[in-house]
């Protein structure tokens, strides 16, 4: 078999994985594993700074700065949108709600799932804001889906472990 990227819905230890930390894991080691994920969107995209010259037929480009983002559409657990328990420094009692309206600054790691046995994939990782939420509900889809977008403040890292 090839060496696709196979986020296996549903199998343990091999699905795509998002797990969010209140400022980073030094302050919130255990963190909060994003549940009920329908889909994950990676964006990586440069600026470019474009110009004319009056020597050359065609416009002078030259790449700058990144504007990275992870966007999400998933399916809302009361406990996770919300938080539980004492409200306090981590991510499981913020809430993804609490940690974008506080606009705390979360650390995050994206496990992008495996080849097929949970030994291969990389995690995508790094810092930013929870953005984006839009919660609906309706009678055709009647329990709560939101976007969340976490933009991000810093470059990605790739790598075969999640950040300490």
């Amino acid at each position: 078999m090839a060496d696709y990227i196979y986020p296996a819905p549903g199998v343990s230890g091999v699905q795509a994985t998002l797990q969010i930390h209140h400022t980073s894991k030094a302050v919130d080691s255990a963190g909060l594993t994003v549940p009920s994920l329908q889909d994950i969107t990676v964006n990586a995209s440069n600026d470019v700074f474009t110009w004319t010259q009056l020597d050359a037929a065609a416009k002078k480009q030259i790449a700058t700065t990144a504007t990275n983002s992870l966007g999400m559409n998933l399916v809302l657990s009361q406990n996770t949108f919300f938080g539980v328990g004492t409200l306090n420094a981590t991510a499981v009692t913020q809430g993804i709600l609490g940690l974008s309206t506080r606009k705390i600054r979360v650390q995050f790691d994206l496990y992008f799932g495996d080849e097929s046995d949970g030994s291969d994939g990389k995690f995508v990782s790094g810092f930013g804001y929870i953005t984006g939420l839009a919660p609906t509900v309706s009678a055709d889809a009647p329990v709560w889906v939101s976007p969340i977008t976490i933009t991000i403040d810093s470059d990605y890292t790739v790598s075969d472990t999640a950040l300490s």
